[in-house]
């Protein structure tokens, strides 16, 4: 198998593009996934990560280890919330370099599709002139919650760069196995989130506390990842992996190198054209 990985924000949450170029070069990614538009939680580093500062710092990182800006994050689909505020984080990650951006809908009734259409047309508008997809992720406990209703909304959206996100976690919350992304449009298709899970019977509550502060390492749980090198042989792997006692335990870099460690054993270990026993 021939994947490149890419250390997400999220696995290593509060530490600043540069620093996160660093630690994703020291432990062995080929790829870097930033955080270019805060959302205001805690814990975020306290910068504008779009600054010329910042931008400068991150692009001699880039340069300095040879590694790539995979994609941005998080774009939310939101009342009240103008797209054209994404601008900024548009114009620092084509100048970093960056392929993708990854959104999200958090919008709070059923009966606003029409809404999350006209949005995320918008946005995809919006990041086409700097040479980025779209990505609509589906987190469980957010407004869109399954493949189908992504699936939907991208039949409806119809732009030339927009694509679906799948992180496997949801997919295992879902009950959907990894292989029935073989009827999703491969062009649809630009990366994947990669963590494990146990199986259990998950509440919201159960799903938000796993997602935000308690994946497991690739191979640790039960998703059953085989299909992913079956049908993605050499699609980019994005590890969002945030895991809060084993941050505190391990350390940032100790806790990135654990997870790609695992994501090779899993991944590049595998056939790709047939199940293991």
């Amino acid at each position: 198998m021939s994947h490149k990985y890419s250390l997400s924000y999220l696995t290593v949450p509060g530490v600043t593009p540069p620093e996160q170029t660093y630690i994703a070069a020291r432990t062995g990614y080929e790829c870097v996934s930033y955080r270019l538009y805060h959302l205001g939680v805690a814990g975020e580093p306290d910068i504008d990560p779009t600054s010329p500062q910042v931008i400068r710092e991150t692009k001699q990182a880039l340069a300095e280890t040879g590694l790539e800006c995979f994609d941005i994050e998080l774009m939310r689909i939101v009342r009240g919330l103008d797209p054209k505020q994404f601008l900024p984080a548009f114009e620092a990650g084509g100048e970093l370099g960056a392929k993708h951006v990854i959104c999200s809908a958090w919008t709070d009734v059923r009966n606003d599709r029409k809404f999350i259409v006209e949005t995320f047309a918008e946005i995809c508008d919006l990041a086409a002139p700097f040479g980025l997809t779209v990505n609509l992720e589906f987190p469980a406990f957010s407004r869109l919650t399954t493949l189908e209703e992504v699936i939907d909304i991208l039949d409806r959206t119809g732009r030339r760069n927009q694509g679906v996100l799948v992180d496997t976690l949801y997919m295992h919350f879902n009950k959907e196995p990894l292989l029935t992304l073989e009827r999703v449009p491969a062009e649809w298709i630009n990366f994947l989130h990669i963590c494990d899970c146990e199986n259990l019977a998950f509440t919201k509550e159960d799903m938000i506390h796993i997602a935000r502060d308690a994946r497991l390492y690739p191979g640790e749980g039960a998703i059953d990842f085989w299909s992913v090198n079956y049908l993605f042989p050499d699609l980019p792997l994005s590890i969002e992996l945030p895991h809060a006692a084993r941050m505190a335990e391990f350390g940032a870099e100790q806790h990135a190198k654990n997870c790609i460690d695992a994501a090779r054993s899993v991944f590049d270990d595998q056939g790709s054209d047939t199940k293991p026993a």
